[in-house]
C-alpha cells in the first residue's frame, strides 16, 4: 500500500468495469498513489481479447490523454469522455441586454454524471459487504477475489426473482 499524495492516509484504489446494468466485469486494486490513467492501463491490459462483443466504453476526465489512444489500438474500443452535468438545477436564468441567457451557477457537492451513476451505483452494492467496507486486505489480490466474490453474489441475488417470506 502506498500512501495517498496530499493525505495523512494509506490506501487503494478500485478500479471497476462494469456492464450498463451495473456488474462487476473486471476489478483491479493498486495502491492509492497511482493515477487514474496507470491504474486504468493495468486493469485494460489483462482484458485483451477477453470481451468481443464490447465496443463502447464510457469512462470520466481521469482517463483521458494517451490512454484514449491505448484503448483504441489495443482493446479496440471507443470511449467517450462523461461530461459534467450541465443540468437546469445548476443554470440560472439572467437578462442581459433584455435577452433571457442561461448561465451556470457554481456547484456545490456531488453531482450525479450521465452513465457515471452506474459505476457508483455498483461500488455502493459493494460496500455493503462488512468485509469490503474497509480495506482489511494485505494483498491487492486478495481485496479483488473479495470484490469478486461480492459481485457473484450480487448477481445472483438479481438473477433469482424475489420470494416473499410468507411462502
Amino acid at each position: 500500500m502506498a500512501r495517498t499524495p496530499g493525505k495523512k492516509i494509506w490506501g487503494r484504489k478500485r478500479q471497476v468495469l462494469v456492464d450498463t446494468q451495473g456488474f462487476l466485469l473486471a476489478v483491479g486494486v493498486h495502491a492509492a498513489n497511482l493515477v487514474d490513467r496507470v491504474g486504468a492501463r493495468l486493469l485494460w491490459r489483462s482484458l485483451v481479447g477477453r470481451f468481443p462483443r464490447l465496443s463502447h466504453v464510457f469512462a470520466d476526465r481521469a482517463y483521458t490523454g494517451p490512454l484514449l489512444d491505448w484503448i483504441k489500438t489495443a482493446l479496440g474500443w471507443d470511449t467517450e469522455i462523461v461530461p459534467t452535468s450541465e443540468n437546469d438545477s445548476h443554470q440560472e436564468w439572467v437578462l442581459i441586454a433584455g435577452v433571457p441567457v442561461k448561465r451556470p451557477k457554481p456547484k456545490g457537492g456531488f453531482q450525479v454524471q450521465r452513465h457515471r451513476w452506474k459505476v457508483e451505483r455498483t461500488l455502493g452494492w459493494l460496500i455493503r459487504y462488512r468485509r469490503l467496507a474497509r480495506d482489511y486486505e494485505g494483498l491487492p489480490s486478495s481485496s479483488e477475489a473479495f470484490i469478486q466474490v461480492a459481485s457473484i453474489r450480487l448477481f445472483l441475488t438479481h438473477l433469482t426473482p424475489f420470494r416473499s417470506l410468507a411462502t
